[in-house]
């Protein structure tokens, strides 16, 4: 009988196999292959250089420059100057671009309902599972950095008593629940090593 590792490695594998379908489907609508839906997906959140996005998605530089110079042809992303230095481009989407991105980011039907289904608090325990996982992989090196709250230097987990809202967002002020982390978010920015080291042991004690 295969371990436990096994089962829940396996039951990962169909739910990301039902969700790239999904996005297969949507993306080929507006004629885009899944590299490039996966590029306007990222962007759609904050744009980015296109070095950020090779680095992000493990291609090289050359190939994330053919990906990203189809999808400016296509009329969906732009090249601009990066705020943060004039010098740079960074790759940001266009009007048509973020329409396309809100549909691809649309999880199927039959998962989204499916998640509704489950009680709140199991939710928010399987976010909270993955958040760790996610983490997990990224000290590895198995994963490039996600922009998730457990990497951000705005997060402080568990520093409120309310069981239901532990954790803090320094950049909102707001106090909130596991129910609540964010896998990508577009204020994220991240935290020095020994910072986001602590962030995971307070978030793990808990």
């Amino acid at each position: 009988m295969s371990g436990q590792a096994d089962q829940i490695a396996f039951a990962l594998d169909r739910l990301s196999a039902l969700r790239r379908a999904g996005r297969w489907r949507a993306g080929a609508d507006f004629g885009l292959n899944p590299t490039q839906g996966e590029i306007l997906s990222r962007i759609a959140v904050r744009p980015e250089r296109a070095a950020e996005l090779a680095a992000h998605f493990g291609v090289t530089p050359a190939s994330m420059s053919d990906s990203v110079s189809s999808l400016v042809a296509k009329g969906f992303a732009a090249r601009e100057p990066d705020p943060a230095d004039r010098r740079a481009q960074r790759v940001a989407p266009s009007a048509k671009g973020r329409e396309a991105a809100r549909q691809l980011a649309t999880a199927p039907d039959a998962v989204t309902a499916a998640i509704h289904a489950l009680p709140g608090r199991d939710r928010a325990a399987l976010l909270a599972a993955l958040v760790r996982l996610i983490r997990g992989l990224q000290e590895a090196r198995a994963i490039p950095v996600q922009r998730m709250c457990l990497t951000c230097r705005h997060f402080r987990p568990n520093v409120h008593d309310d069981a239901a809202r532990p954790h803090h967002c320094a950049f909102v002020g707001v106090a909130f629940g596991d129910a609540d982390l964010r896998l990508d978010c577009g204020d994220h920015e991240p935290a020095p090593a020994g910072e986001a080291a602590a962030n995971r042991r307070r978030f793990d004690a808990a």
